[in-house]
C-alpha cells in the first residue's frame, strides 16, 4: 500500500508542469463541424449526448496505454468540445480523479457523471456500510458534492436478491441525502451474455437507469431487455458495442469462425475471408467498427452507446461514426436474421 502510494506521488510530481497537449487544427476543424445529438435518459429526465466516454475498457482513456493523466485530462476535454456531456467511471478504474479534474472547467450542471461499484470485496458481498464508504470516497475522487447517476456494478443473478434487500435501501437514503441523484444497475455481460439479471432487474420499480452489452454479434437484449427497459422508462446504456470482436477486419473474422465453431448454423454462409462485407459499399458502413457503433447507436430502446479510448484520433473517428445516419435496412435485416440466435458470445472472448 505504502509502495503505491509512494508511485502515485512520483508520478504526480512528474507530471507538474507538464502543459495539455495542443490540439491540432485538423481536430479543431472537426470539432467545429460537429454538431452532437442529445436525448432524455429515461426517467431521470437529464438531458445527455447520444453518447457517452467510458473511464474503463482496455484503454481506461489512456491510463492503461502509457499516457500521462495531463493527457488523460486532455481527452476527457476534448471530449467535452465536441459535445459529449456523459461521463463512465467507476470505483475500480482508477480514472474517477482525471474525469473530476477534467470537468472542473464547466459548470457542474453541465456534465453528468456516472460511476460504479463492485458488488464484491475479498470474495464476499459488499455490506452497505462499505457501499457508503464507495459513495462517499468517488465523491471525493470525482470532486464534486454528489454523482448524477450510482450504479451497482456487474450485478449478477446470484446476487441480485441481496442486492435488493441489503443495498437498494442504503442507495435511497444516500439519494434523499443529496449524494445521488439516480440509481443504476449494470450487468456482467461476460458471465451472463444472456442477461438473467437484468431480465429480473427491468421487473423492479427502483431502477433509473442500465447498462447492457449489446452489440452485432449479440442482439439477444432487443427482446429480452430493451422493451421492458422502455415500458418501466428506464434509461439504457449500452456497453460492448465494439470490444475485441469488433475492433478490425481480423478479430471479427476470429469471432465469426469461433461462432461458427460454437454451433451458429446460420453463420455458415459467410465468406471466412470477407465474412461482413456487404456493409461495406456507397452509402454503406466505413469499416467494421464504424458499423459496429450505428448498428448500436440507433437500435430503438438504446439511449446511449458508450464507448472508451485513450487516443485522440480515435476518439474523434468514434464521434463521426455515432454521428452518422443508421446502416441501412437490407444491411440490418440480414445482421439480424445471422445472428438472431447468439446469445452466448459477448465479442470480447479471447479470439
Amino acid at each position: 500500500m505504502i509502495k503505491k502510494s509512494i508511485k502515485s506521488l512520483l508520478k504526480s510530481i512528474a507530471e507538474i508542469g507538464k502543459r495539455s497537449p495542443k490540439q491540432s487544427d485538423e481536430l479543431i476543424a472537426q470539432i467545429k463541424q460537429t454538431t452532437m445529438e442529445y436525448t432524455t435518459l429515461g426517467r431521470t429526465g437529464l438531458r445527455v449526448s447520444v453518447m457517452g466516454l467510458g473511464g474503463g475498457g482496455y484503454s481506461k482513456i489512456g491510463q492503461n496505454t502509457g499516457k500521462s493523466r495531463v493527457e488523460s485530462i486532455a481527452l476527457v476535454r476534448t471530449a467535452l468540445d465536441f459535445g459529449i456531456n456523459l461521463f463512465d467511471t467507476a470505483e475500480g478504474y482508477n480514472t474517477e480523479e482525471i474525469i473530476g479534474k477534467a470537468i472542473k472547467e464547466i459548470k457542474r450542471e453541465d456534465a453528468v457523471l456516472s460511476t460504479k461499484k463492485k458488488m464484491l470485496s475479498q470474495d464476499r458481498l459488499i455490506t452497505g456500510k462499505e457501499l457508503v464508504r464507495g459513495v462517499e470516497k468517488s465523491l471525493r475522487k470525482l470532486q464534486t458534492d454528489y454523482v448524477d447517476i450510482y450504479n451497482l456494478h456487474g450485478v449478477t443473478i446470484d446476487e441480485y436478491d441481496y442486492v435488493l434487500t441489503e443495498l437498494v435501501p442504503v442507495l435511497f437514503k444516500m439519494r434523499d441525502a443529496g449524494k445521488i441523484r439516480f440509481i443504476g444497475i449494470t450487468e456482467a455481460f461476460t458471465k451472463e451474455p444472456n442477461h438473467k439479471m437484468l431480465r429480473r432487474a427491468v421487473k423492479d420499480d427502483c431502477w433509473d437507469t442500465i447498462m447492457v452489452g449489446f452489440n452485432i454479434l449479440n442482439q439477444s437484449a432487443r427482446e429480452l431487455v430493451l422493451p421492458q427497459a422502455t415500458a418501466k422508462n428506464i434509461g439504457v446504456l449500452s456497453m460492448f458495442a465494439v470490444r475485441r470482436a469488433l475492433s478490425s477486419e481480423k478479430n471479427l473474422r476470429k469471432a465469426i469462425l469461433k461462432l461458427q465453431q460454437m454451433g451458429a448454423a446460420e453463420l455458415e454462409i459467410l465468406n471466412a475471408e470477407k465474412p461482413l462485407d456487404f456493409l461495406f459499399k456507397e452509402g454503406g458502413a466505413k469499416n467494421i467498427t464504424d458499423a459496429a457503433y450505428r448498428f448500436c447507436r440507433h437500435q430503438p430502446g438504446v439511449d446511449v452507446v458508450l464507448f472508451g479510448t485513450g487516443n485522440v484520433e480515435h476518439l474523434a473517428a468514434n464521434v463521426a461514426s455515432l454521428l452518422r445516419p443508421p446502416l441501412p435496412d437490407l444491411d440490418l435485416l440480414k445482421l439480424k436474421e445471422l445472428f438472431a440466435n447468439v446469445d452466448d458470445f459477448t465479442g470480447n472472448e479471447k479470439l
